[in-house]
C-alpha cells in the first residue's frame, strides 16, 4: 500500500495553523501529523465533530471567522502562544485562503504564508476571468454565460441549451449570504427557473456574477480532479491527477469528491501547466474537471487556489502535500524531496465512505472492478479513520457519521438517480 512517511528533512520547531474545521482542515493536520509529528492548531468558526477529541490536532474556536480583523487578532495571539516555533498558515477554504491572502501585510511577520498573489488570486477565482483564460490558452471550458446579480437586467441564455447549471462566480462573496434553498450548485430546468432563482439571490444581498454553464451530461463518475504545486519562480514542480468515483450530494458539500482513484494523465497535466505558469502561480492549484462523452474532451470548470477539500487522496497515494510546503517555505529547500516523482501516478483509492455504500454507487462495471482491486490489495485511505486518533469518543463519532452517510445519500441521492438521471450537476463549482 502507498503511504508517505516521514518528511526527508525533519522541523522540529514547526507549528502549522490552519484556518477551518471542514474534512480539509483536518487532512491537513492529518498530513502534518504523519510528516512531521507535530500537532497542528486548526481555527474553525464553531466546534465540530471532525476537530473535537482528536490527538493530532489542538482546535482554538473563532466564532467572528467572518470579520477579518478578528482573525488577524486570533491568529497573532495563537502565535504569541507559540514563540520560537516556525509558524505556517494555511486555509482551507477558498474564502478563508482569501482572508489570509488579503491580509498577509499583518501576518507575514509572524507566519510563513504559501499562497498566490491577491492579483493572481482574483484572475482566477473570478470565473468569467478563468474562463477567458481557458479560451485564450486552448483548455477546454464549458459554454458560459456570466450574469452580474442586480444589474436590473435578466441573463442571455439564448445560446444555451436548459437545462443549465448555475452557480456563485464569487465563493467568497456568497459564503456571506443567506437565501432559502441555497446550493453550492443549481440545475436550472426553463429560463423563468433561472430568472426567479436569480431574484432570490439579488433579493439576498449578493452583488456579484452568477456563472450559468452548460450542463455536461453524465454522473459523478465523469468527474476529474487535478492537483498541481507551483514554486516561488511560478514553475510547477508537482502533479497529481484523479478519476472522481463518487462526490457528496448534501446540498452544502454538492459536488465535493467522496471517492477518488489516483492515476495520470500527461495531457491534462500539461494543459494545466500552461494556465499555470503562464500567470505566474505560486503555491497549490486545485483543478475540477469533467470527462464530456459527447466529444471525449476533459472540460476544466474552476481553480481552487489551495489545495481542496479532498486533499489527502495526494498523501494517501505516497506525496505528503504538506513536505512541499515546509521545504520550499520554511527550510529554503527545493521543494520535491530528492527522487520524488514530478507527477504522481501510482493508483491508490481515496474514500470518505463506508466501502459497501461507495461500492453500491460505483456502477460502471470497469470502474467497479478496479475500486474492488484496490480495496482487496488494500491501497484505500480513509483520511478520518487514523491509528494515532484512539480517543474511544472520536473513535463513536465516526462510527456514527459513517453509518449516517448510508442515510445522507439514501435522502439526497438515491440510487435511481445515480444509476440513471444525469441531470444532477456532478462536479461544478465543488472547490475539491
Amino acid at each position: 500500500m502507498a503511504r508517505s512517511l516521514g518528511a526527508q528533512v525533519p522541523l522540529a520547531d514547526l507549528q502549522p495553523v490552519i484556518l477551518g474545521g471542514d474534512i480539509g482542515a483536518y487532512s491537513l493536520a492529518r498530513t502534518f501529523h504523519e510528516a512531521y509529528g507535530v500537532r497542528s492548531v486548526v481555527v474553525p468558526s464553531v466546534s465540530t465533530g471532525l476537530v473535537r477529541h482528536s490527538r493530532i490536532l489542538t482546535a482554538v474556536v473563532e466564532p467572528h471567522m467572518d470579520d477579518a480583523d478578528a482573525v488577524v487578532r486570533r491568529l497573532r495571539s495563537i502565535a504569541a502562544e507559540h514563540s520560537g516555533k516556525r509558524l505556517v498558515l494555511l486555509g482551507s477554504a477558498d474564502w478563508l485562503v482569501r482572508t489570509i491572502i488579503e491580509n498577509r501585510d499583518a501576518l507575514e511577520d509572524l507566519y510563513a504564508i504559501p499562497y498566490t498573489t491577491l492579483e493572481n488570486l482574483d484572475l482566477v477565482t473570478d470565473k468569467e476571468s478563468f474562463g477567458r483564460l481557458c479560451v485564450e490558452l486552448g483548455l477546454a471550458h464549458p459554454t458560459t454565460v456570466v450574469h452580474h446579480v442586480g444589474s436590473g437586467e435578466l441573463p442571455d441564455t439564448s445560446h444555451l441549451r436548459f437545462p443549465v447549471i448555475a452557480k456563485t462566480g464569487n465563493t467568497a462573496a456568497y459564503h456571506l449570504v443567506e437565501f432559502p434553498g441555497k446550493k453550492k450548485v443549481f440545475t436550472v430546468d426553463t429560463p423563468e427557473e433561472l430568472a426567479a432563482l436569480m431574484a432570490r439571490v439579488e433579493a439576498s444581498g449578493y452583488r456579484d456574477s452568477f456563472i450559468i454553464q452548460d450542463l455536461i451530461p453524465g454522473d459523478d463518475s465523469g468527474m476529474r480532479i487535478l492537483t498541481c504545486y507551483c514554486d516561488r519562480d511560478g514553475v510547477m514542480r508537482f502533479a497529481s491527477f484523479g478519476h472522481v468515483l463518487l462526490e457528496e450530494h448534501t446540498p452544502g458539500a454538492l459536488g465535493n469528491p467522496a471517492g477518488i482513484i489516483t492515476q495520470g494523465d500527461a495531457r491534462i497535466v500539461e494543459q494545466a501547466r500552461r494556465l499555470l505558469e503562464h500567470i505566474g502561480w505560486t503555491g497549490y492549484a486545485n483543478f475540477d474537471l469533467k470527462h464530456d462523452p459527447r466529444d471525449g474532451r476533459t472540460v476544466f470548470f474552476e481553480l481552487n487556489p489551495r489545495l481542496g477539500r479532498s486533499n489527502f487522496y495526494i498523501t494517501a497515494a505516497g506525496r505528503n502535500t504538506a513536505e512541499l510546503y515546509v521545504r520550499e517555505h520554511l527550510q529554503g529547500l527545493d521543494p520535491l524531496p530528492d527522487g520524488a516523482e514530478a507527477e504522481l501516478t501510482t493508483e491508490h483509492l481515496y474514500t470518505v465512505l463506508p466501502r459497501p455504500l461507495l461500492l453500491r454507487y460505483v456502477t460502471d462495471p470497469a470502474l467497479r472492478r478496479r475500486t474492488r482491486a484496490l480495496m482487496r490489495a488494500r491501497r484505500t485511505t480513509n483520511p478520518l479513520w487514523y491509528r494515532a486518533e484512539t480517543d474511544p469518543r472520536r473513535v463513536a463519532y465516526l462510527l456514527l457519521a459513517q453509518l449516517n452517510q448510508f442515510r445522507k445519500y439514501r435522502t439526497h441521492y438515491p440510487l435511481g438517480r445515480a444509476t440513471g438521471d444525469v441531470r444532477e450537476p456532478a462536479g461544478a463549482g465543488s472547490g475539491s
